[in-house]
């Protein structure tokens, strides 16, 4: 059986999808917070456990007879990040699963800019420590973080964000459709991966060229200073951690942390990744229709 944690989540509920479609639903089961969003799961035979990471007895029952479990990273950072991947892990071992495979990113280390990074080093240093078989997912960087740094520039053409680097900004849906061939004995990796990733990395001044092409609008690229950028974050409504976190992923990838593109994803799935125009312009297209 494979367990996946997170299955309502936008990673976790694809990845389960997947599998769904290679694997009997009998094999498949899922730890939740909450039962109830899952029961269109469980009335496709999908095992639905209770799970919570701030309740390591219900995590144990929730893992129960995995031979692989994935575990998908908390959005959470710093120690209350790690501190619920440990609760996980030890609670794993204590199920006896076979092989913990878990979403980490590109970029992992314990000496980079960005917070959740750092977290990540340090929860597969967690999961080396258990002595069991596991999977460190190094995934690229989600896409809806573009997405969501340009949702002010759909509307006034002007893309206005602090200095950055290329990032190798990749799809859910393909990290999902590559875990499940991995989950499902595809892809094997010991240890962690290399980075999967789209074809590409872009940085801002790309993204919007890229943005011109696909909607026929013109884009401009504006530098917004950092104080700037963190002053506008807060005055939003973001608490002063969540400005400081933002403003480090543009600190990481000044640092070229997430320039790497890797043709393992391709390999994966079969094909070439979706393109970061292709992207933006579902998710548009999506939220103007």
């Amino acid at each position: 059986m494979i367990i996946v944690t997170g299955a309502t989540g936008q990673l976790g509920r694809r990845v389960v999808e997947r599998l769904l479609e290679r694997l009997p639903a009998d094999r498949v089961g899922v730890s939740v917070r909450d039962p109830g969003k899952a029961q269109d799961l469980a009335d496709r035979g999908v095992r639905v456990r209770q799970g919570s990471f701030d309740d390591p007895a219900s995590l144990v029952h929730a893992f129960e007879g995995a031979e692989q479990l994935l575990l998908v990273s908390l959005d959470r950072t710093g120690e209350e990040c790690v501190a619920g991947h440990r609760t996980a892990i030890d609670a794993a071992v204590k199920a006896q699963v076979g092989r913990i495979l878990y979403t980490s990113q590109m970029g992992a280390s314990h000496d980079s800019l960005f917070q959740a990074c750092r977290d990540h080093a340090r929860t597969e240093d967690l999961l080396r420590a258990t002595g069991l078989p596991w999977t460190a997912l190094r995934n690229g960087f989600y896409a809806t973080s573009a997405l969501h740094f340009l949702e002010s520039a759909r509307h006034s053409g002007d893309i206005a964000l602090p200095a950055d680097g290329p990032v190798a900004w990749t799809g859910h849906d393909d990290l999902a459709e590559a875990t499940a061939a991995i989950l499902t004995g595809e892809g094997r990796f010991e240890g962690p991966t290399p980075p999967l990733t789209a074809a590409a990395a872009l940085d801002f001044d790309a993204v919007a060229r890229t943005a011109a092409q696909v909607t026929g609008r013109s884009f401009t690229r504006t530098v917004v200073p950092n104080d700037a950028f963190r002053e506008q974050a807060l005055a939003h409504g973001a608490p002063a951690p969540v400005a400081d976190l933002l403003l480090s992923i543009f600190a990481a990838a000044r640092k070229g942390e997430f320039t790497a593109v890797d043709p393992t994803l391709a390999h994966l799935i079969g094909r070439r990744p979706a393109a970061f125009g292709d992207l933006l312009e579902h998710a548009w297209t999506a939220q103007s229709g």
